[in-house]
This record gives structure tokens, C-alpha cells and sequence, in this order.
């Protein structure tokens, strides 16, 4: 896998004694969909508590807060950063205080049209504190226009564009809605007369509550101590499918079920496809782990090639994108991928990844199977290659960085030194899931944007010149340098 950067993760429950504490576990559960900070507010029925930090959960968030959260409602939020910086202004939830009461807000995906909207409230006088797109939904609420109408959610909801699953907690409920296009995924739980709502399944599994359905594109479920009611702000006739195919590709756990898929089948079927249309001779077939270790399977299984373990897994080392060198980059990437030179060498290998982005971490991958000894390598990679950045919550980089942006499968294979290279094809990938081709965004393959974009948003398009963060004690944080973004 070469270096995607995950997006977010939600957790939420109602009705609970412990609320805050499975909040906890059901962050820790998704922590894969973030690294970069966590938080969680509980509410009372009057009053909303918030604790946050940066890192991961368990250092994020410390027992002893945990233990003062003694609320029944809680939502909670991992987080990486899509839109907006790492840093404290921008932990989620977002919690404030307006005419409407307390309200705070959690978020998975990006808002594409926000750059528009935030310029409009910039220029009413209207001051935002994070670089975060999340942050004008809160305007929205706030705003007289939709405080007026029957249902303020609804009509904020209704002026969004792009991707969102997204958790509301307000003193008395919680509110969760997803997008029109379903382009992430969210879904409901229960244990008792609790209800539960998170982004994958895997949290619901970990704190024991069973799997209801997921909440639908278009749809608003309230959860509070009376149970769960739904009403929706877009009709479903209206609502044209859009979820991200790199779901089920790479971001979710292989436990979870995602758009009512399974994601460890999804990627078994596409490693087994891989196999049907990329047969080699070789002697073992590995994966790249972690998530390239189902589709390993299905080839495994399909093509009738032992399969075994290439490489050890260091779990104690940090991320390598985060390194200050590129050549220290590179030496993260061999220490937590490490080859076991007593199963590669003299072997002919077939690799299989998940997919290729830029490149250049794969390519490491490989020159240290050679270094071990290997005989042979045909890479094959259980997606199509990526030519397209996501504009819908993935940190792809910019087109220009992609490998596969203007080279052609023989140019990137002598680019990472295998023997061979293929891609499963996108027809055969989208065969592999139950629901009808037309549901999934494939747009970083295909170019085909089934939501509207800015292809000019960046990540720090909210960022400003000089503009200065502080933590949570009020201290200066950091100050940015940024140049100010263009005209939407």
C-alpha cells in the first residue's frame, strides 16, 4: 500500500450509563480511520462536556476524563486531517455555544462546496476559529435563515455538497446524517434499549451491540433516550448512490460490514479475480500487509499457489509520511515491513497490494524483497490504478503525484523494478461487490466525478496568512504562514 492517508471515524450512543466509556472503545475500535487526534462530548440532558487531544485515543483522551463523562448521550471522532491542519484548533467534535444552545458536531468526509459558504458568513462578518470545512456547518445552524426553518438540520443538510456522514450532539439527542450519495459509510446498533451509531460495524462488534442497518443517503436519524425516529431531507428517489469503492478496497477493517458488504469477502472475490485475470508461474504468493492480506487469499485460493508471509510487521514505529527526510522516510518504511529472507529468497514471488499510489513506497518494497534474495517478482495489485486525486475525504495527492497519472502500466512496472505488473481491472473490481456497478464512486480511476467538485480545492484552502493557533489552555499553539486561498 502506498501511503493513503485515512480520513475519519464516528462514533455515537444514547442511553447508555457508561456512554462516554464505550464512545472510547468504539473510537479505539475505527482507530485505523485516524491517527492524528480524537474527541468526544457527552451531554447530560442540560449541558455539554468536551475532551480532546492530539495522537491517538489512548493518548488522546485520559482515563481520569473519561471518568468525570458519567453522561448517558456521547459522540466521538478520530480524526485525519482532509481539510484543515493537524492541530488543536481543528479536533473534532467541534463544540459551541449559540442561539440554538449548545450543539457540537463530528465529520467524515469533505465538503466540497464549503470554500463558497465560508466566504459568504467571511464577508458578513462572521469569524471561523479552525481551518477546518466542518466548521460552517455550525455557522449554518447558527444562522437565523435555517433557525427559522421547520427543521434547521434538514435545511443546512440541504445546501451541502460533497461527502458527509455526520453526528450532531445537542444536550437531549444526538442527530446522525449521511450524504445523499452514501458516499461514506454509517450505520445503527443497539445493546438494550441503548441505540448506537458508528461508521464501521467493527466498533459495534467490540462493545457487544448487535448490527440494526445502515443509516440511508438522505436520511436523518435522531437518537435519544426514547429510541431512534428518522426522517429524511433529500427523497430516496432522488438520492443517485456514490459510495467510495476504496472502502472496501483499503480503509475499512476486514471484520466490518460496509455498504452491507463484507468487506474480508469483497477483498477475497477481488484477490481472486486478480488471479483470473493475471495468472504467473511462481512459487508464493504474499502479501504486502496489512490490508493487501484478504485479496492474497483470494489469489491464493484461485490460483492454487502456496501462500506465506514475506515480510514482519513492526507495530511500534511511527507513521513514515510524518518523518522530516525522505531518506528517513524510506528507512521507517523498511523497518516496519521488514522481508524474511529465509521465505523469499530464490523464490518466485507474486505480491499483492491493495493498491499504488505514488510509488515510491512500493518500490522500496520491492527492491527489499530483491536484497533478500528473491528470485522473481510479479506485483499484482487487487484495484485499477489510481490516475485521479479524491476530492470526497481521501488525502490523495495532487494528479501530478500519482504514479499512474500519464504512464502506462509497462512505465510504472520498470519504474518499480518487478519482474511484472497488473491491475485488476475496474470491471472485474466492481463485479466483485453485490450492489449494482452504478453505486460506487470509482472516480480515482476513471476521472468520473459522480459529485460535484472544485478542482481547485486543497487541503489548507481555510488557512490564512499569520494565522495563529491555540491550544486548549489558551496558549499559543502555532502560527501559520500560509498564502490566502484563490477566489471561489
Amino acid at each position: 500500500m502506498s501511503l493513503i492517508r485515512h480520513h475519519c471515524g464516528l462514533f455515537g450512543i444514547v442511553n447508555h450509563p457508561d456512554a462516554a466509556e464505550l464512545t472510547y472503545l468504539g473510537l479505539y475500535a475505527q482507530q485505523h480511520r485516524g491517527q492524528e487526534s480524537a474527541g468526544i462530548c457527552s451531554a447530560d440532558g442540560q449541558s455539554i462536556l468536551r475532551v480532546a487531544g492530539m495522537g491517538l485515543v489512548t493518548d488522546a483522551i485520559h482515563q481520569d476524563e473519561l471518568r468525570a463523562m458519567k453522561n448517558p448521550l456521547a459522540i466521538g471522532h478520530v480524526r485525519y486531517s482532509t481539510t484543515g491542519s493537524c492541530n488543536e484548533s481543528n479536533i473534532q467534535p467541534l463544540l459551541v455555544s449559540a442561539a440554538m444552545g449548545q450543539v457540537a458536531v463530528c465529520h467524515n468526509g469533505n465538503l466540497v462546496n464549503a470554500v463558497v459558504l465560508r466566504k459568504d458568513y467571511e464577508r458578513r462578518g462572521r469569524i471561523f476559529t479552525t481551518s477546518s470545512d466542518t466548521e460552517v456547518i455550525l455557522h449554518m445552524l447558527a444562522d437565523l435563515e435555517f433557525r427559522e426553518q421547520p427543521d434547521p438540520l434538514a435545511a443546512v443538510l440541504r445546501h451541502l455538497t460533497g461527502s458527509y456522514c455526520l453526528l450532531l450532539i445537542y444536550p437531549d439527542r444526538i442527530e446522525a446524517a449521511r450524504d445523499p450519495s452514501g458516499n461514506r459509510p454509517l450505520c445503527l446498533g443497539r445493546i438494550g434499549d441503548s441505540w448506537i451509531v458508528a461508521s464501521e460495524t467493527c466498533a459495534l462488534d467490540l462493545v457487544h451491540a448487535d448490527y440494526v442497518r445502515d443509516v440511508e443517503p438522505g436520511e436523518i436519524v435522531t437518537l435519544s433516550r426514547n429510541g431512534i425516529q428518522s426522517r429524511r431531507f433529500v427523497e430516496r428517489q432522488r438520492c443517485e448512490r456514490a459510495q467510495c469503492i476504496f472502502e472496501l478496497i483499503y480503509f475499512a477493517d476486514p471484520s466490518s460490514q460496509v455498504f452491507e458488504e463484507s468487506v474480508h469477502l469483497a477483498r477475497r472475490e477481488m484477490g481472486a479475480a486478480l488471479a483470473r485475470e493475471a495468472p504467473t508461474d511462481a512459487d508464493l504468493v504474499i502479501p504486502v500487509p496489512n490490508c493487501a492480506r484478504c485479496a492474497a487469499l483470494g489469489y491464493h485460493r484461485e490460483a492454487g499457489i502456496l501462500i506465506g508471509r514475506g515480510f514482519t510487521t513492526n507495530h511500534y514505529v511511527g507513521r513514515s509520511f510524518i518523518q522530516p527526510t525522505q531518506t528517513i522516510r524510506d528507512l521507517t518504511v523498511r523497518l516496519k515491513l521488514n522481508p524474511i529472507r529465509s521465505s523469499v529468497a530464490d523464490k518466485r514471488l507474486v505480491v499483492v497490494e491493495d493498491s499504488v499510489v505514488r510509488g515510491t513506497t512500493t518500490r522500496g518494497k520491492m527492491q527489499s524483497l530483491r536484497d533478500a534474495g528473491a528470485k522473481e517478482i510479479h506485483l499484482r495489485v487487487a484495484s485499477p490504478p489510481i490516475r485521479h486525486p479524491c476530492y470526497y475525504g481521501i488525502d490523495f495527492p495532487r494528479r501530478e503525484e500519482l504514479i499512474a497519472n500519464e504512464r502506462e502500466v509497462e512505465e510504472i512496472r520498470a519504474f518499480l523494478d518487478v519482474d511484472s505488473l497488473a491491475y485488476l481491472s475496474l470491471e472485474g473490481m466492481l463485479a466483485c461487490v453485490n450492489s449494482h456497478n452504478g453505486d460506487y464512486c470509482t472516480a480515482c480511476f476513471t476521472g468520473d466525478y459522480q459529485i460535484p467538485i472544485d478542482a481547485g480545492f486543497q487541503k489548507t484552502v481555510f488557512e490564512r496568512d499569520q494565522l495563529t493557533f491555540f491550544d486548549a489552555r489558551g496558549r499559543i499553539e502555532q502560527t501559520l504562514t500560509n498564502p490566502p486561498p484563490r477566489e471561489a
